[in-house]
């Protein structure tokens, strides 16, 4: 994929749409560099036309949440499941923040600056688990996956605030309360690369829930309307009860969750 286009938001959508996810990672860190470095402009004003799905590979091939296989230990393929479940959340991650820089028009440049990084960041975590996966035998690809990320983005497509509201703070923060227990998991079985992996991915996701909470934050501010009472609103509208618990309170009140927020996601799972 040719990274010749000097502007960010149309460089972010030509990373969107690549099918080829290693490419695809590897574009994408090479694209925050060339942001931090000044090689590029922002038409923060620019609409464009972004697709409602991202380029996405042939495989893993993409199935109902219920009808994914429990992820069992199993003396073939050992924890290469659970990884590639991790693999591909990073997958949809990198995709979500290239399609908010993309997609959403006319935010300050920070909010486009913050989205890049953490573009690059979940390349980062792709990368590192896609060879770690390849250490085990298997790639990328090799087994079904869920596309429930990407559902909520499309429900999202219309409005940054939702958007914010939503992908980073309700499902991306989903990421804060499991990896504890995946990382006990990993450890029970010896595998201490990918324990040291997810270690790294979970401080570095608390700074990406962080900055969904930022951008809700001043969409809230920008629009006079209670960040609160908007957010219990969203819940009840898209979720409907279906939050589920435990909540890593500790790591998610580091990404700005508030104790009145916490109670209310309490009361709502």
């Amino acid at each position: 994929m040719s990274q010749e286009n000097n502007e960010l938001r149309a460089a972010a959508l030509a990373c969107l749409l690549s099918r080829d996810p290693v490419e695809k990672a590897k574009q994408t860190q090479i694209l925050y560099q060339r942001w931090l470095q000044g090689e590029l402009t922002l038409s923060n004003m620019a609409e464009f036309d972004v697709p409602d799905l991202p380029g996405q590979p042939d495989k893993p091939e993409l199935v109902a949440p219920r009808d994914l296989p429990r992820r069992r230990n199993s003396a073939e393929t050992g924890v290469a499941p659970l990884i590639h479940a991790v693999n591909h959340i990073e997958f949809n991650a990198i995709n979500l923040a290239l399609d908010a820089i993309a997609r959403f028009p006319g935010l300050p440049e920070a909010y486009y600056a913050d989205w890049m990084k953490v573009a690059s960041e979940e390349a980062k975590h792709f990368t590192l688990l896609r060879e770690h996966m390849i250490s085990l035998g298997y790639d990328y690809g090799n087994f079904p996956a869920h596309n429930g990320m990407w559902e909520m983005a499309q429900k999202t497509h219309h409005d940054p605030l939702i958007r914010m509201a939503l992908v980073p703070r309700v499902l991306e923060a989903r990421g804060l309360d499991v990896t504890p227990k995946m990382m006990d998991k990993l450890r029970g079985t010896g595998d201490l690369r990918a324990v040291e992996i997810l270690e790294l991915i979970l401080e570095e996701e608390i700074g990406h829930v962080g900055i969904g909470t930022r951008w809700f934050n001043y969409l809230c501010d920008q629009r006079g309307v209670d960040s609160l009472a908007t957010f219990k609103d969203l819940l009840d509208n898209y979720f409907d009860g279906q939050l589920r618990g435990p909540f890593h309170t500790e790591a998610r009140k580091k990404a700005g969750f508030t104790d009145a927020e916490m109670a209310l996601l309490e009361g709502s799972a």
